[in-house]
């Protein structure tokens, strides 16, 4: 079993920058992937992007390209936000496979982030 558990969530003002952290315990060697979702209030989950250990090993949504990164250290993932518009408001989980494809088997609670214009 894999535990997540994500911070970092805020209010910010459109333009400004923020920082996500997930810190994965429990079985952590067993993970291949790991993943920032998103879900705004009244829409579906949203995929933002994830490191892997095989190709591509970072993979971003259209949406955020560019002004987002992920980024993975042993202990921790990072999702770095910059340049935040008010649509990226919404509610950021990660995520956690032991797969290279397919489905993932491990969700974090979640932590807000809202952007004011």
């Amino acid at each position: 079993q894999v535990q997540l558990v994500e911070s970092g969530g805020g209010l910010v003002q459109a333009g400004d920058s923020l920082r996500l952290s997930c810190a994965p315990s429990g079985r952590t060697d067993s993970i291949y992937r790991m993943a920032w979702f998103r879900q705004a209030s009244g829409k579906e989950r949203e995929f933002v992007g994830q490191v892997s250990r095989s190709y591509p090993t970072t993979l971003y949504a259209d949406s955020v390209n560019s002004r987002f990164t992920i980024s993975r250290t042993t202990d921790t993932l990072y999702l770095q936000m910059n340049s935040l518009k008010p649509e990226d408001t919404a509610v950021y989980s990660c995520a956690a496979s032991n797969r290279a494809t397919g489905y993932y088997d491990y969700w974090g609670r979640g932590t807000q982030v809202t952007v004011s214009s």
